[in-house]
């Protein structure tokens, strides 16, 4: 069998059109692998990460054909634990596309093998620096025409649980904060959850931007620019902005309830909840972070929550609400009771009802 070579836009288009006897193979290091990877691929090393650092060194500070000596005779193993692994349950008819950081020699090496077996073989040209660059490239575009719907509310007033209902009821959303692995505040990080690496939440992004349809609603929180660490595209971010808003409301007592169930994993350990508080010393003073610790180590969290939402995130909110979203004011408003299933539902079916409405007033006669 030959091995053909393909580039970005014909390997993505062979992705999704590719049938379940297909494969897309990365050949890169584990760690390679984790920060980003092309849509669906999974991970056959042809070296790992200690035998690349290794390579690596002796690459660079002995001589590039020792270095190709060793590496040859390491990838040459991986490749044969791969194959054992794998081959016995593949048919002559799997297709396989192959790529590594360049698509040259950890690539090329899998591909020469896996064709002198038989099978049809593809090699992304520019393996996952081609990728990277398509994504870099097309990002900035990949909101266009989409109608987005945004859910403006102060913090802890139920969007992300909003959103998940409107999911769940069938509409269209873009989860930024699900994306990034990050409720969006300074105590917004998740347990045991870390975040993804800038690239791969960019491709995440993309897929998610490019799977929505551009003749219906989608519907998305107001963000800042930052989702935890990682940045917003700035044409998404403005796309957003300038999209029609609604005002999203719930009483005080709802939202401080809503919180506790949210950050019960930080309620329950006052260290930790300290060690985020801290972040906030520079912004509101020392006094003020210390009286919300004492809060936290006597157990007293309605009221620590209640003073958060007074003192940091109503006012944070407000401003930057008032200076991103120039209809927010006068947004229609939909009120939630609580942050509970039933309550939830309610209002998405107010929302989904709303919206529809609006649109068919829109359309011409």
């Amino acid at each position: 069998m030959s091995i053909e070579r393909i580039d970005v836009t014909q390997a993505l288009s062979w992705i999704k059109s590719a049938g379940a006897l297909s494969a897309v193979i990365d050949a890169r290091s584990p760690a390679e692998y984790a920060l980003d990877h092309v849509p669906g691929a999974v991970n056959w090393p042809s070296l790992n990460d200690e035998e690349r650092h290794r390579v690596g060194t002796e690459y660079k500070q002995v001589s590039s054909f020792e270095a190709r000596k060793r590496g040859a005779a390491l990838v040459a193993r991986n490749i044969a634990r791969h194959l054992e692994r794998e081959m016995p349950g593949l048919p002559r008819e799997w297709k396989p596309l192959v790529y590594c950081w360049r698509g040259g020699q950890r690539s090329g090496a899998l591909a020469l093998v896996l064709s002198q077996i038989g099978f049809e073989v593809r090699v992304l040209q520019g393996g996952y620096h081609a990728f990277r660059q398509h994504i870099v490239s097309v990002l900035e575009q990949a909101s266009d025409g989409l109608q987005f719907q945004v859910l403006c509310g102060k913090t802890g007033s139920g969007k992300s649980r909003l959103l998940h209902t409107l999911e769940q009821a069938g509409a269209q959303v873009l989860d930024l904060e699900g994306l990034a692995c990050h409720r969006g505040s300074v105590l917004g990080a998740l347990p045991s959850v870390p975040q993804p690496s800038q690239k791969r939440f960019e491709t995440l992004l993309w897929q998610a931007l490019t799977a929505l349809k551009r003749d219906e609603p989608v519907f998305v929180e107001s963000e800042s620019r930052l989702v935890g660490q990682l940045r917003l595209p700035q044409a998404l971010l403005e796309h957003i902005r300038r999209s029609a808003c609604w005002r999203i409301d719930m009483p005080t007592a709802s939202r401080v309830a809503l919180l506790k169930e949210d950050y019960a994993h930080l309620s329950s350990d006052p260290v930790r909840l300290c060690e985020r508080l801290t972040t906030l010393r520079e912004l509101r003073g020392a006094a003020v972070v210390e009286r919300w610790c004492e809060l936290a180590h006597s157990g007293h969290i309605e009221t620590l929550v209640e003073q958060l939402l007074e003192l940091h995130y109503d006012p944070i909110y407000m401003r930057s609400i008032s200076k991103n979203f120039a209809g927010y004011d006068s947004a229609p408003a939909l009120t939630l009771r609580s942050g509970q299933a039933q309550d939830m539902a309610e209002a998405a079916r107010q929302l989904l009802s709303s919206v529809a409405l609006n649109r068919a007033e829109s359309l011409p006669a």
